[in-house]
């Protein structure tokens, strides 16, 4: 049991005054008090079997229908709940290893169904597909049902390289940047949107450590205090480090204005040196969130979310260093970890498959070709001549190094791939399986000792899943809300 329930202040603005009518904000304050205590994530056929059961028992309120197929010819299943005078779009898994959205979804589409109430207060029709990447989340079982720790996450993580990501190859013609090459999860996703044409989306995606923090379609900065309510109602911080990109445009702290891939190209064209090929730089499209605003004037929210936590991610007092040192040594060393990553890859390689999912992810995610904007900003930007805050300083020197434990997982799975695939297929060819073998083996090495080394350096927290899906849904309810009262586009 919890020791303090939380107290949900939902507010909604009527004749310019804040007012909350009683009746509705209980219904949301049960709704968030009674969220299960999760002690694990689902997999794939638990979501689908979840949502085919939820259309079943609740057919007055529920239908569900598959809008694709996934590289894999993987049905791709949405519910449709509701019929309100606006459409909502929500997706859970647009990068496969964040299913906190998953466990959301597979709470509030239950309430949903159940509660007339609800769904007339909130006024969507809601279209709501758990597991977008669904392939993806396949690669990311084995550390779905726990023990939740750094080793085990990392170890059994995947996540594909960028123009095989679902929410990254959305067709674009920005300057000299042509992509109109989406994957078929893409396509599908784009019909459904085109279809619907949604004035809310919910992108459910999450970070792997750190703090909380958001993306929105434009400033609500009459909102930022309530969001902020939520983490800290249920003792999670807010991100108060360094953005995860150095485009990102900040609105209030830990608050960002969405991210498209324009801001990077203009990122890059800034910093580099004139005659620069920037499109070059880019295999990857846009995503949901620009493809529906500059179409339908969608509305869209991320809200990020932590599965470890350290404290010092929001201490904002002075740290040991100059910010710009701490990118710098930061860059030192990525450098480094992806020389190791790639001479290890060197003794095994040859005997990759071409589609090989982890070969592709690790060849993408060691792809340095941008470094130089980096330095050239920390370089010439007055900002990073300040001292480090503890939290960006932390952020640079200890977070990154957990984020590439995750690829000195996929160092291991690149080649436990190749050798579950000579076993399945009873392939004999011991030189093959000898390579493959060292590099695992050297590759398991180095993992365990870069999450040893982790697990004393970081002072972590595992926040329990109903936290997250309790932050994740509060500020859902809050900004969906908001949006259709206020009739707020991007157009």
């Amino acid at each position: 049991m919890r020791k303090h329930v939380p107290q949900f202040c939902f507010r909604i603005q009527l004749r310019g005054k804040y007012e909350v009518d009683d009746y509705m904000k209980q219904i949301f304050m049960d709704l968030l008090n009674n969220i299960p205590d999760y002690k694990e994530f689902l997999t794939l056929d638990e979501l689908d079997e979840s949502s085919k059961r939820l259309a079943e028992a609740y057919p007055e309120a529920v239908s569900i229908f598959e809008f694709g197929k996934s590289k894999d010819n993987h049905p791709l299943l949405c519910l449709k709940i509701g019929n309100g005078s606006k459409n909502a779009l929500m997706f859970g898994c647009p990068h496969p290893n964040e299913p906190i959205g998953t466990m959301m979804l597979e709470y509030f589409t239950e309430n949903l169904a159940k509660s007339k109430e609800l769904r007339d207060e909130l006024d969507y029709t809601w279209y709501v597909v758990k597991a977008w990447d669904a392939d993806g989340l396949r690669l990311n079982e084995k550390w779905l049902k726990g023990p939740y720790n750094i080793y085990n996450y990392s170890r059994n993580f995947f996540r594909p390289a960028g123009y095989r990501q679902v929410d990254w190859t959305f067709p674009i013609d920005y300057k000299d940047l042509h992509f109109h090459n989406p994957i078929p999860e893409t396509e599908a996703m784009m019909a459904l949107i085109d279809n619907i044409k949604p004035a809310f989306i919910y992108s459910l995606h999450n970070a792997g450590f750190g703090g909380v923090y958001w993306y929105i379609s434009k400033g609500l900065p009459k909102l930022y205090n309530d969001m902020y309510e939520a983490a800290k109602r249920v003792d999670v911080p807010l991100n108060l480090g360094e953005p995860e990109a150095p485009y990102c445009i900040p609105l209030a702290p830990a608050v960002y204005e969405s991210l498209g891939i324009e801001q990077e190209y203009d990122y890059i064209e800034k910093y580099s040196p004139k005659g620069t090929d920037i499109a070059s730089h880019f295999n990857v499209g846009n995503c949901s969130a620009i493809y529906a605003q500059e179409r339908y004037g969608s509305f869209t929210m991320l809200t990020e979310l932590p599965y470890f936590f350290d404290k010092r991610i929001m201490d904002l007092s002075e740290g040991t260093m100059v910010r710009r040192d701490a990118i710098l040594q930061k860059m030192e060393l990525e450098k480094s970890s992806n020389k190791y990553i790639l001479e290890t890859m060197d003794i095994s390689k040859q005997y990759f498959s071409a589609l090989n999912p982890f070969k592709l992810a690790l060849e993408a995610f060691t792809d340095s070709h941008d470094t130089e904007s980096t330095q050239n900003m920390v370089n010439t930007n007055p900002e990073f001549a300040k001292k480090a805050t503890v939290a960006e300083e932390f952020d640079n020197i200890l977070m990154s190094q957990f984020y590439k434990s995750l690829s000195y997982g996929m160092l291991i799975r690149v080649n436990e791939y190749e050798l579950e695939e000579m076993q399945r297929t009873k392939e004999v060819n011991p030189q093959k399986e000898a390579a493959l073998k060292k590099a695992r083996d050297i590759a398991l090495l180095h993992h365990k000792q870069l999450t040893d080394q982790l697990e004393q350096d970081l002072q972590y927290e595992v926040v329990p899943i109903r936290k997250l899906v309790s932050i994740q849904l509060e500020c859902g309810l809050l900004i969906s809300k908001y949006v259709h009262e206020n009739n707020i586009t991007t157009k």
